[in-house]
């Protein structure tokens, strides 16, 4: 008896391809879904600066390290983001009470102000995407999502 997963052919093969061509386009999908959205509030953050942000505003203030190791960057292009979200007024630094050389990086007004402006622009296009789909069907998106989001978390830390 074959393990069709081990062998490379085989019905789990063939759902892996299309797991993995889903996931392709579900990425370029969903750029091209931002960069194509009339709606300035979408364009208010770049990716980067919106994902630092929506980690900060939900853990509280970070040293660069813990940022980097949250969203597995290097420490080198998080200070580089960090810097350019600073000259922005999107985040403040201040002392790291831990630690004298540090800093702990935590999102100004402004800086929630935009994020939120984006996350409420993203929500409603999601809306409309999926204003045909059951509340359960969204239920289930959700939750495969925040799965493989979790798996592949897992999968990076490694």
């Amino acid at each position: 008896m074959s393990d069709d997963h081990t062998t490379g052919s085989g019905p789990d093969e063939t759902v892996l391809g299309r797991i993995e061509t889903e996931v392709a386009m579900l990425m370029r999908l969903g750029e091209a879904t931002r960069r194509a959205t009339g709606s300035a509030e979408h364009r208010v953050l770049d990716r980067a600066a919106y994902v630092i942000l929506r980690h900060l505003a939900a853990a509280g203030p970070q040293n660069v390290s813990a940022l980097a190791a949250r969203l597995n960057l290097d420490g080198s292009t998080v200070t580089r983001q960090v810097a350019a979200m600073q000259r922005d007024g999107l985040i403040d630094r201040a002392p790291d009470p831990t630690d004298g050389r540090g800093t702990m990086i935590s999102p100004t007004p402004a800086g929630l102000h935009r994020m939120a402006a984006v996350r409420t622009a993203r929500t409603r296009l999601y809306g409309d995407i999926l204003a045909d789909w059951t509340p359960r069907d969204r239920d289930t998106l959700a939750d495969l999502l925040a799965r493989l989001n979790r798996a592949l978390e897992n999968r990076t830390r490694r």
